[in-house]
């Protein structure tokens, strides 16, 4: 038995959720869509924690204490809590992380030190715990409105998805202007947060376009690139995947570049794979485009012990038949 499950939010969420019709909690004080939704603009500016029902979710009440600690400003504390909360999402309990995303965007806004960092955490309570697969089908596809997926503590993780997706489009006047930080780390985060959002997409994709004409540094273009194809995936933006095959198939763009677009393209459209773009990633994927790409969110979300998260995607995409050992599913609730 785990601590946390003497805790009375998770014998409250499996009652609910295990046991009975998660349908019935639409909208209910245990719709963590509706709590976060119900965050008054001025209690996310004013960071006043107290307006928010953590109780209600399983470590609710650590996610609180960790973001107070995010407030003292003294960078051991700040280091300590969101590593507390990035490990929540790698644990699987995001329910109690999604009314933090708010105030994390807030913390990543901010000019004080680990807010790139905090941009992270948001960003990944808006992906699924298994959001890190690699195959054309799955690696830039948001899980959250689909088949239904249960976090370790018996909560709906799609509705845990989706509140942080509808936080992020609530804030995106606040990201925006991050991806042109001077910080190369915040600029990364920014587009992978802003590729999650569940609306404006347009405005961000054209924010997103500009930027790219305007980066110089290569890994964040690799990293623009690859968060409009997610972006565009998601809202069914369908001028995308015209505008990502001229950018893999154009010699005259940079490799980290190319080979981006090629994964945006392959989880774009089911067409089958032409020569050409498998003669080009032979080329271009060299050891410095792997090291360079390596840092990207969505690369880290796939690596492993033995292999790069470039070399996981391009295996499984170009090469599916090859099975993949360590991909698996470790959901109890499935």
């Amino acid at each position: 038995m785990h601590w946390w499950e003497n805790d009375p939010a998770y014998r409250a969420v499996v009652r609910a959720f295990v046991d009975g019709d998660p349908l019935d909690q639409a909208g209910g004080p245990l719709d963590v869509r509706a709590v976060v939704a119900g965050i008054r603009p001025e209690a996310k500016d004013g960071f006043l924690l107290e307006e928010v029902p953590w109780d209600r979710f399983p470590d609710g009440i650590r996610v609180r204490e960790n973001l107070e600690r995010l407030r003292s400003g003294e960078p051991a504390a700040v280091h300590g809590a969101l590593g507390m909360l990035i490990g929540m999402c790698a644990n699987d309990m995001r329910a109690a992380v999604a009314p933090a995303v708010p105030f994390l965007i807030r913390v990543g806004a901010s000019s004080e030190a680990g807010h790139a960092e905090a941009l992270a955490v948001a960003a990944e309570g808006a992906r699924m715990r298994h959001q890190g697969v690699c195959t054309r089908a799955d690696m830039l596809r948001f899980r959250g409105d689909g088949e239904w997926s249960f976090e370790v503590t018996g909560y709906l993780q799609n509705w845990s998805v989706q509140a942080s997706r509808y936080a992020i489009a609530a804030d995106t006047d606040l990201l925006l202007p991050l991806l042109d930080d001077p910080e190369v780390t915040v600029r990364i985060a920014s587009a992978y947060v802003l590729a999650a959002a569940s609306g404006r997409a347009q405005d961000i994709l054209t924010a997103f376009h500009a930027r790219l004409l305007a980066e110089h540094d290569p890994a964040v273009c690799a990293g623009l690139v690859l968060a409009i194809a997610e972006l565009a995936r998601a809202h069914r933006e369908s001028q995308t995947t015209a505008w990502i095959q001229a950018c893999w198939s154009d010699p005259a763009r940079p490799p980290e570049v190319r080979v981006s677009a090629a994964l945006g393209w392959m989880c774009l459209t089911d067409e089958p794979i032409p020569d050409e773009l498998r003669t080009m990633l032979d080329d271009l994927t060299t050891d410095e485009t792997v090291q360079l790409m390596a840092p990207l969110p969505w690369m880290r979300a796939v690596e492993n012990g033995r292999s790069s998260g470039l070399h996981r995607c391009l295996r499984a995409m170009l090469h599916p038949d090859t099975p993949d050992t360590e991909v698996g599913c470790d959901d109890p609730w499935s």
